[in-house]
C-alpha cells in the first residue's frame, strides 16, 4: 500500500463498480464473524513527545492472558487493518483465541492517534520510539517482563530498529512482509499521503484483465478493508515513512545483525515490494530460534488471502508456541 510507487495495475473504474454495486453496512451490522467467543476492547491512554497515542487491546471475555504481543502496522493505514471481522479473517481475534492479549498501536498522525502537523516528522526512527512507549506500558500494565512483537510492512522497518535498540522487553519479534531494502527510488515531496478508496486495496491480488481475483480475497473483505482503512485513517496519512522506503533497492532499510532476539519472518512469494534475495539470506543474520517462512502464491496482504491466511495463522502461532519464554 506504498501508492504512486510503482504503477497501478487495474482501472479505477473497476473499483467504483465493485463500490457501487457493493453492500452497504452499518455498524452495528458490520460484517458477520464466525467467532462465539465474546471479545473484550479496551483502549489506554498513552502520550509520547506531546502527541497522544492510540493504544487498544483486545482479550477474549473472562480470560486473564499472560502472553502479550503488540501488531505494528505499515505506512499508510493504521492498525484497525489487523482485525478485519468477518469470518476467521481477523488477525486480532484468532492470536486472542489463542489465549494471547492483543495489542495495536497506531503511530503519531495515524489512525486514532493524534494529529501532526509535520507528515514527514513520523519517520522510521519516530515511529520506532512510539512503538517502544508501547512496549513499555504494555509491560507496565500487564506486569510482564517482555512481549511479543509483529511488524508488518513498513512496521518491520519501526519495529526492528525498536528492538535493535531497545530489546531488554522483546521476546520474540515477527517481520511480516519485511521491506529489507528499498522499495524503488521515488521522490517524496508532500508531507501526507492523499488516500483513496482505490488506493486502500492497492495490494489485493487481481486476475490477468486487472479486476479482482475473489478466489484469493473475498469481496467482502476487500469492502471491509476499504472501509475501514477510509473510516479510521481518512484522506491523509503521515509521509516520513514513505521517504524512508522509496529508495533504491541497495539501501538496507533493517540491520538484521542488531536484532538478538529469535525473529519469524514471513512472507509470500508474490509479494512485489520484497527483495527476495535479502529474504531468502535472512536467517543467517539473525539469532538462535528464528526461521524464516515462505508462504506460495501469497502476496502482500497473505493475512486476510482466502487460501492463505489460516497457513500464516498457523505458522504464526507455531513459531510463537515454539520458541515462547515467557516470565513475570
Amino acid at each position: 500500500m506504498f501508492g504512486n510507487t510503482v504503477p497501478a495495475v487495474w482501472p479505477a473504474i473497476v473499483m467504483m463498480i465493485f463500490l457501487a454495486f457493493a453492500p452497504v453496512r452499518t455498524d452495528a451490522e458490520a460484517a458477520v464473524s464466525v467467532d462465539e467467543a465474546a471479545f473484550v476492547c479496551e483502549t489506554f491512554p498513552l502520550e509520547r513527545a506531546g502527541t497522544r497515542l492510540h493504544l487498544d487491546r483486545m482479550i477474549v471475555d473472562g480470560t486473564e492472558p499472560e502472553r502479550n504481543i503488540l501488531l505494528i502496522h505499515g505506512v499508510t493505514y493504521s492498525s484497525n487493518e489487523f482485525d478485519i471481522d468477518y469470518e476467521d479473517y481477523s488477525l486480532v481475534r484468532f492470536l486472542a483465541r489463542e489465549d494471547y492479549a492483543v495489542w495495536r498501536l497506531d503511530i503519531a498522525g495515524y489512525g486514532q492517534s493524534g494529529e501532526v502537523e509535520d507528515g514527514f516528522l513520523p519517520d522510521s526512527d519516530y515511529a520506532a520510539e512510539d512503538i517502544h512507549a508501547a512496549v513499555e506500558e504494555i509491560c507496565a500494565i500487564s506486569g510482564q517482563d517482555s512481549i511479543d512483537l509483529l511488524g508488518w510492512s513498513w512496521g518491520t522497518v519501526t519495529s526492528s530498529r525498536c528492538v535493535a535498540k531497545y530489546p531488554e522487553h522483546i521476546d520474540r519479534l515477527v517481520l511480516y512482509a519485511p521491506i529489507l531494502s528499498g522499495i524503488g527510488e521515488s521522490e517524496v515531496t508532500e508531507p501526507f499521503h492523499h488516500n483513496t478508496w482505490e488506493h486502500s486495496v492497492d495490494d489485493i491480488q487481481r486476475t490477468e484483465d486487472g479486476t479482482f481475483d475473489y478466489s484469493i480475497t473475498d469481496p467482502v473483505v476487500i469492502e471491509l478493508l476499504a472501509s475501514s482503512s477510509w473510516h479510521y485513517d481518512g484522506e491523509y496519512s503521515p509521509n516520513g515513512g514513505r521517504r524512508d522506503i522509496c529508495v533504491d533497492d541497495f539501501h538496507l532499510l533493517i540491520d538484521l545483525d542488531r536484532i538478538t532476539v529469535p525473529t519469524l519472518v514471513i512472507c509470500g512469494d508474490q509479494d512485489p515490494y520484497l527483495n527476495y534475495e535479502l529474504v531468502y539470506a535472512a536467517p543467517k543474520h539473525l539469532p538462535e530460534g528464528s526461521t524464516l517462512e515462505v508462504i506460495e502464491g501469497a502476496s502482500h496482504d497473505a493475512f486476510i488471502e482466502k487460501p492463505y491466511h489460516k497457513d500464516f495463522q498457523e505458522r504464526l502461532i507455531r513459531f510463537l508456541e515454539e520458541t515462547g519464554n515467557y516470565s513475570s
